[in-house]
């Protein structure tokens, strides 16, 4: 899988289950279900579904992803992830994570196992074909990284100025069964947005993407990624203490990718001291 495609299908799938163990009766649950619209140009192409639950300290979601609009006519792919894990405090700790899809008539598969806030173990399919100039990944590059799906759960510590330059002052370390980057975030500023479930602020953080191990420095679209503009808009949706993705913009050689919400059904808010 080629390196633009890769990144593509990290913003898309993990944007957009297995409940983890059973919480105390009086955590607060909170649970999120939407439809996201993905667009390249201003064409649709695809259409995401999220699946989100939040009780306690404990995480559960599911996404999927399917061609529409003038996708059907082409190969966008299609498939799905789930993951769950942990919050404590400002840290997302994740616990397992599965990934499947079809895209260019091949079949990708990742499994991984978490713990601790490191990858213990996986499965992946198909394997990198050996390159000498690829950038290999090291049980070091699997320390202190996480799932995609899980770093588009961004807690915060205080509800209070969540939606302010704090929730974009953040790292995201990622490992996607093939290679591992990290996503940096800075503040760019607030947008108010309404009538698609949520009604209120969003805080717009700028994106971008480090290649750390796994892929190939001198390929165009590693290159191309490692300077495309990125943003990020992030809303309190179900809990104001936790921030997940509203909206993903991206540059890329066929015109702005474009994942964003486009009906959202959220049940339960504010915040739950179990995830301090």
């Amino acid at each position: 899988m080629s390196g633009s495609k890769k990144f593509l299908q990290f913003l898309i799938l993990p944007f957009l289950a297995g409940l983890v163990a059973a919480q105390p009766a009086e955590a607060k649950k909170s649970s999120i279900g939407g439809l996201y619209n993905i667009s390249v140009a201003g064409f649709t192409v695809g259409r995401g579904s999220l699946s989100l639950i939040l009780q306690g300290n404990a995480y559960s979601a599911k996404v999927g992803l399917e061609p529409a609009g003038i996708g059907t006519l082409l190969t966008t792919g299609k498939g799905g992830a789930e993951a769950s894990g942990w919050l404590v405090g400002s840290k997302v700790v994740p616990s397992n994570y599965q990934m499947a899809s079809h895209a260019a008539n091949r079949d990708f598969f990742v499994a991984l196992k978490q713990g601790s806030g490191h990858i213990r173990n996986m499965e992946v399919t198909p394997q990198f074909k050996p390159n000498k100039e690829r950038i290999q990944v090291t049980g070091k590059h699997r320390q202190n990284a996480m799932d995609p799906l899980s770093a588009a759960l961004m807690p915060v510590r205080s509800a209070s100025n969540a939606l302010g330059p704090e929730a974009c002052k953040r790292k995201l370390p990622i490992f996607d069964g093939w290679t591992r980057f990290d996503v940096k975030l800075s503040y760019e500023g607030t947008r108010e947005v309404s009538g698609r479930g949520y009604d209120g602020k969003v805080v717009v953080c700028k994106a971008k993407w480090v290649p750390v191990a796994g892929h190939r420095p001198s390929k165009d679209s590693v290159k191309y990624m490692a300077q495309a503009n990125m943003e990020t808009w992030l809303a309190p949706m179900g809990r104001d203490d936790v921030l997940i993705p509203y909206r993903i913009s991206i540059d890329t050689k066929s015109g702005r990718l474009v994942v964003e919400a486009s009906k959202l059904k959220i049940d339960g808010s504010g915040s739950d001291s179990a995830a301090r």
